[in-house]
């Protein structure tokens, strides 16, 4: 296929400029959002000082993890339907602005009230980013890509957990400074990322002068409607295709039970290895905090490998894929259930727990524009997105209520394996 400009530029253009502006907006869309969990997934790491200043439960702080999840998925529902309607750059880069406002107002909270209404607000800015993104990379990539770049993304994404944990490690062991500054430095990193997001990416191949990308089509009946402009399609008519695809709704639920339990690792993964007595052991070969980091490594590491085994090995039958990792995701965690936390055996279990658990992100992402289309992937990807962080939130508070009775932060590992043993019977029901 050959690419041409569509205005009377004559510059020859060939399949190699396009080829390079595809990976441009790939790579412009994974910088920002490496840098977006610096303002989501630092709470754990907050937790322990928080309830040492404030006085609070694991149990309440599970609710104001809660409230972000339940803001974000909220959030998604919306923002994903605002991307196909005003375009990806505009509202991924107004989220990290917005985002980065929010957790500096965290960081001067005086306790339960000003500290949960500000971080639930700042789950809404925080779905600013995630479904607009994938709009964008929808309207540059065909299907016959998509598990490939979705695992580039998810992968930009798991990397961005472990920019959130070095960071947030940096500030309370390397800088010696208390949890507020959690909140303050590593967030700048998405400030400058949504920035530089506006200023490389575009939208689509016609804002650079390319013709349109074929993107697929979800089903004959999208063919009849392909040639419309899909400005002409109204929200109400988006969101009333998405929902009354009955694979897209099992993929949400099964998508639910997998992020419950990658929430329930990224929240207590870092109390299990920051609040507990053994991790204050001097005996440890390798201090358990930075054991801790083995987890989003996993995760970054396996969201890569399973969209491209969704493509190359399963044949784009991305269900497969997602079964495969939910199942030994199950089988590591209570692995690492049996393991003492300051083992050095305890780095393998985590990196394991964090590749299996988190992998199918990109195989569920890529299974939006799949089975809706492309014009209204930013809504599908909202709605999945919206089921994955109710499940998580509803998760948060249970999880920190068993920890606070229990007192061993170990539990973790077995809770997140039912959840994942959930998620792999529900997608035998995808079917795609």
């Amino acid at each position: 296929m050959s690419y041409v400009y569509t205005t009377s530029d004559p510059l020859a253009v060939t399949d190699t400029s396009f080829r390079r502006a595809q990976w441009r907006m790939l790579l412009a869309a994974m910088l920002c959002y490496l840098f977006f969990y610096t303002g989501r997934q630092t709470f754990g790491f907050a937790i322990p000082g928080i309830q040492k200043e404030f006085g609070l439960t694991k149990e309440t702080l599970g609710w104001v993890s809660s409230a972000m999840l339940w803001s974000y998925a909220i959030g998604q529902a919306i923002n994903g339907n605002l991307a196909d309607k005003f375009g990806g750059r505009r509202i991924m880069s107004l989220g990290a602005i917005l985002s980065c406002l929010a957790n500096w107002i965290v960081s001067f909270s005086s306790g339960y009230a000003t500290l949960i209404i500000p971080w639930g607000v700042n789950g809404y800015f925080q779905a600013l980013g995630w479904a607009p993104g994938s709009r964008l990379l929808s309207n540059w990539w065909g299907i016959g890509e998509r598990g490939k770049v979705y695992g580039f993304y998810v992968f930009a994404a798991g990397c961005a957990s472990v920019l959130s944990y070095i960071t947030s490690i940096a500030v309370l062991d390397v800088l010696h400074l208390d949890w507020r500054w959690i909140f303050r430095i590593p967030v700048l990193l998405m400030l400058g990322g949504g920035i530089f997001f506006y200023l490389v990416a575009r939208e689509r191949p016609e804002d650079l002068g390319f013709k349109p990308l074929d993107t697929g089509v979800a089903n004959q009946g999208d063919v009849a409607h392909a040639a419309h402009d899909e400005q002409q399609e109204s929200s109400w008519a988006r969101y009333k295709a998405v929902l009354k695809n009955w694979r897209l709704i099992v993929a949400a639920l099964s998508l639910g039970f997998q992020n419950a339990a990658r929430y329930g690792l990224i929240v207590w993964v870092p109390v299990h290895f920051f609040g507990s007595n053994w991790a204050k052991s001097p005996d440890a070969l390798i201090d358990p905090k930075w054991i801790s980091v083995a987890l989003p490594v996993g995760m970054a590491i396996g969201a890569l490998s399973n969209g491209w085994i969704s493509d190359k090995l399963f044949g784009s039958k991305r269900y497969k894929a997602i079964m495969l990792y939910m199942v030994l995701g199950a089988m590591t965690t209570m692995w690492m259930f049996t393991i003492p936390g300051n083992s050095m055996l305890g780095i393998m279990a985590l990196f394991l727990c964090g590749f299996f658990v988190y992998g199918p992100a990109s195989s569920f992402w890529a299974l939006c524009p799949d089975l809706v289309g492309s014009r209204r992937a930013g809504t599908a990807t909202g709605i999945m997105n919206f089921s994955s962080y109710l499940f998580a939130g509803l998760g948060e508070p249970l999880i920190g209520r068993m920890l606070d009775h229990s007192g061993n932060t170990a539990l973790i590992f077995p809770i997140v394996a039912v959840s994942c043993v959930i998620s792999a019977v529900v997608a035998m029901f995808i079917k795609r």
